[in-house]
């Protein structure tokens, strides 16, 4: 897949690989004969603000040119500029990440469009039971070919359906899969994404994780951004290379993890801040042991820091860890969002460094059909 943006041209293979993993589900479940094809569409892909860390001059002030956004009509610039899809100074690939799983986003929500777009409701519908689960094994399917390895899937998953309680399913399940394009490969995909054999062993409960009433989980970017597959790597080389120890601290990680899911579903807000202490205490041990700075000294210094604002229950470095945007659990008012706010700009001048809040707010839903009214300026 090529994208055009002037006079730059960029491939992106998440983009590349999901049109061919779900353009080749749709053949085959609309029983398209090799003659036909499917009718040809233009496709539009935004990125919602949070991301990518926002740039520290307004887009309205810089040279556009290399923006590999498509660039609206003149008379929507402005009002765009302010929305939750602002025009970068900067080509895609040079933006910083907040490390918000923005791959496995882009992955589902595109298969989701394609899916809906080309498949009868009654060959597909995004709202139903049967739709989301095969959205979710399609996506993942497309997701792990187009990062060229199996991941957790928990990102995929929770852009599916929303926050849950979830247990990775085996690699092998998409072991039987060849490359997109050689002999067997639409048949496969088929099998794989229609759940044929109960192949997949991927456990996913909404009713197992909630956040009290009255608390919000949000985010602060520190606009620096992780190699999440190196710092991975690594941490996985030190487990195999340090089996005993390194699966001793994995089960009680774990174990803590539960601890903090059941505080939250019991509204326990009371015991929050020392149920996320103990999980930081051990990713902290983690990085140490496995040379990773999964929880960096300055990310420690800023979550500690904020624990002092009012409202303010605790946060954590999510995912793979490094200097992706923290994650809080705080408050769900506008006084407390208020004092983030002054907060982090007050931290960000002592310190030289630019934190921001995010305005994403963690969701139960998952995916969702969205009013075209938000893409007003962007759709011709």
């Amino acid at each position: 897949m090529i994208l055009h943006s002037g006079d730059h041209i960029v491939t992106n293979p998440f983009v590349e690989t999901t049109l061919n993993y779900a353009l080749t589900y749709i053949a085959r479940i609309a029983k398209h004969r090799p003659s036909h094809s499917v009718k040809s569409s233009r496709l539009t892909i935004l990125a919602d603000n949070d991301y990518y860390s926002q740039p520290a001059t307004s887009p309205s002030e810089k040279d556009n040119s290399s923006s590999s956004t498509t660039t609206p009509p003149a008379s929507t610039i402005n009002a765009l500029n302010i929305s939750r899809f602002a025009r970068f100074p900067v080509a895609l690939t040079d933006a910083h990440k907040t490390g918000l799983g923005s791959s496995a986003a882009l992955v589902t929500s595109l298969t989701a469009a394609l899916l809906s777009h080309y498949l009868d409701i009654s060959l597909f519908d995004v709202t139903s039971p049967s739709g989301r689960q095969t959205l979710h094994n399609l996506a993942q399917a497309a997701h792990c070919a187009a990062q060229g390895k199996v991941g957790s899937g928990f990102d995929v998953a929770a852009a599916v359906y929303g926050s849950s309680l979830y247990r990775r399913f085996s690699p092998s399940v998409l072991s039987t899969i060849p490359e997109a394009g050689s002999p067997g490969f639409a048949t496969a995909l088929e099998k794989v994404v229609t759940g044929a054999g109960d192949v997949w062993d991927t456990e996913i409960a909404k009713d197992a994780v909630n956040l009290p009433e009255g608390v919000a989980m949000r985010m602060c970017d520190v606009d620096c951004g992780s190699q999440t597959v190196g710092m991975v790597k690594q941490v996985l080389a030190w487990r195999a290379k340090e089996v005993g120890p390194a699966k001793e601290l994995w089960d009680e990680l774990q174990r803590r993890d539960e601890g903090l899911a059941r505080v939250l579903k019991e509204g326990r807000t009371g015991d929050l801040r020392e149920a996320v202490h103990g999980v930081r205490e051990l990713v902290r041990k983690m990085g140490t042991e496995s040379g990773v700075p999964i929880e960096p000294e300055s990310q420690t210094e800023l979550l500690d820091a904020l624990e002092g604002v009012e409202g303010v229950y605790g946060g954590v470095v999510p995912g793979a860890g490094g200097f992706d945007a923290v994650a809080l659990l705080v408050k769900d008012d506008v006084a407390t969002a208020e004092r983030i706010k002054d907060f982090v700009e007050n931290w960000s001048k002592e310190k030289g460094s630019r934190v921001s809040l995010l305005e994403v707010k963690g969701e139960m839903e998952g995916v969702r059909k969205e009013d075209l009214e938000i893409y007003q300026g962007w759709i011709r």
